[in-house]
């Protein structure tokens, strides 16, 4: 089925692919993708969440860098080879997302849905991507990503740099925790998302948008302090989530 005015083929039969960006630079955390957690690499660790995910299909990981390539292929993806002008630290993730479609629509056919991983959080699990997959599928979204439910009374700040209440109001009683309005706080681990709506837009978060609480913490690596927090948590973590066929050699 060729889209309308898109230029791009969709084939409703195909699985949703994984994507999984993972550029070779980081100023926070120099060769962030194949530091170990666990004993086991930040971007192997997603790529074997993907691949052992039942609603996804094939696993792609984009990356200028040849050792982060490399290990993608051992661990089974395939390696879309990212131009320098889309990895240094002013390109976006949607840049590669979009080039990486691009590449394999000139190969064939794309399924209606793709998901976006990333490496930063360690713990992302298999069921967690089927759980925000699946909510797309069966929902009128466009696309949808994964939460964790946030009960905290949250503080923003005036123009004269005051407390403002976000989720309450202060001037009131101080309201049960309980009662709060629901709000989440995005994980930044997996994002589904409609091929030809995010092709156009070029945004991971296309309209209508649905979140999908996991039970998971909101931990994303993005300094030095975020790394070593998740290699104290990982023995508790893999463990408690039977992940200890993770380990692999240093």
């Amino acid at each position: 089925m060729r889209a309308p005015g898109s230029g791009f083929t969709i084939d409703p039969t195909l699985p949703p692919l994984a994507l999984i960006p993972a550029r070779g630079g980081s100023k926070g955390v120099p060769g962030k993708n194949l530091r170990q957690v666990g004993n086991v690499p930040l971007l192997a660790r997603s790529v074997r969440a993907a691949g052992a995910a039942a609603s996804l299909g094939p696993v792609w990981v984009s990356s200028d860098d040849a050792a982060i390539g490399a290990l993608a292929e051992r661990e089974g993806a395939g390696w879309m080879r990212r131009p320098t002008d889309l990895a240094g630290d002013g390109a976006s993730s949607e840049q590669a997302l979009l080039h990486a479609l691009q590449t394999l629509a000139e190969r064939g056919p794309l399924p209606e849905l793709f998901a976006f991983l990333q490496c930063t959080s360690p713990f992302t699990r298999p069921e967690h991507i089927d759980a925000v997959v699946m909510r797309l599928q069966a929902s009128e979204a466009a696309m949808a990503f994964s939460v964790t439910p946030w009960h905290g009374f949250l503080w923003g700040l005036d123009g004269g740099g005051h407390g403002v209440g976000v989720n309450h109001d202060p001037s009131r009683p101080r309201a049960r925790r309980q009662d709060l309005a629901p709000t989440y706080l995005e994980t930044g681990a997996i994002y589904a998302i409609r091929t030809l709506p995010f092709l156009a837009q070029g945004t991971r978060f296309v309209a209508p948008t649905l979140p999908v609480p996991i039970d998971a913490p909101a931990v994303e690596i993005d300094t030095p302090a975020d790394l070593a927090l998740c290699r104290q948590l990982a023995p508790l973590l893999d463990q408690a989530e039977g992940s200890s066929s993770l380990e692999i050699s240093p």
